[in-house]
């Protein structure tokens, strides 16, 4: 007899997406290193050989995943730059915010698609999620970067600001009693980077 309903999931791909939605809870549950394609499938309600249909081997499914880490790292970024005010400096702190959303809604994703991880990066779908992500940092820090200054310099500087910020408020690093003083809010970081980077774009 043959798996209609498992036949008609293929199809229409709610199969696949039932897969990374188990995998993105057992990320949730064990980190990286329990991840597993036979466990997937077990909370999918499929057979263990269903996601060699989607999936040639766990890389597969590690990819799938860090694809919707990535779409939904670009929506948050473009959710704050849309209601963002017109300004450069403004824009920019918008995307900012919208890196700390998504570290803080999706903790899991967020340190997975940073971890080191191998991904398959010639999936579709991986490299145009990410591409997309860093399409909007390198888009935002664009009108910041300085005359006979490398672009990446400042797409680094800001990128390092965020994310380390980011990653210290995640790990409760900020809670260290050993700390001096209290932690800051980001708003009050980012008006140093503010300044610094007003003041190489204005430099003669």
């Amino acid at each position: 007899m043959s798996d209609k309903s498992g036949n008609s999931r293929k199809r229409d791909g709610s199969l696949k997406t039932a897969l990374v939605d188990a995998g993105v809870e057992l990320l949730g549950k064990r980190g990286a290193d329990g991840l597993s394609l036979r466990e997937c499938a077990a909370m999918a309600g499929v057979s263990h050989a269903a996601p060699g249909y989607h999936f040639k081997n766990l890389m597969g499914l590690s990819t799938a995943i860090a694809a919707r880490g990535y779409r939904l790292f670009a929506e948050a970024m473009t959710k704050r730059l849309e209601a963002a005010g017109s300004s450069d400096m403004d824009r920019l702190a918008a995307i900012c915010h919208g890196y700390m959303d998504y570290a803080s809604a999706h903790p899991d994703l967020f340190l997975f698609i940073f971890s080191g991880q191998k991904f398959n990066e010639e999936d579709e779908d991986f490299c145009q999620h990410a591409a997309h992500a860093y399409a909007i940092l390198r888009n935002t820090c664009a009108p910041m970067v300085p005359p006979g200054t490398d672009r990446e310099e400042i797409e680094v500087l800001v990128w390092s600001l965020v994310h380390g910020y980011a990653q210290l408020s995640m790990t409760r690093k900020k809670d260290n009693p050993k700390l001096d003083r209290s932690w800051p809010e980001f708003d009050q970081v980012f008006r140093h980077l503010e300044r610094a980077l007003s003041l190489d774009v204005t430099r003669d």
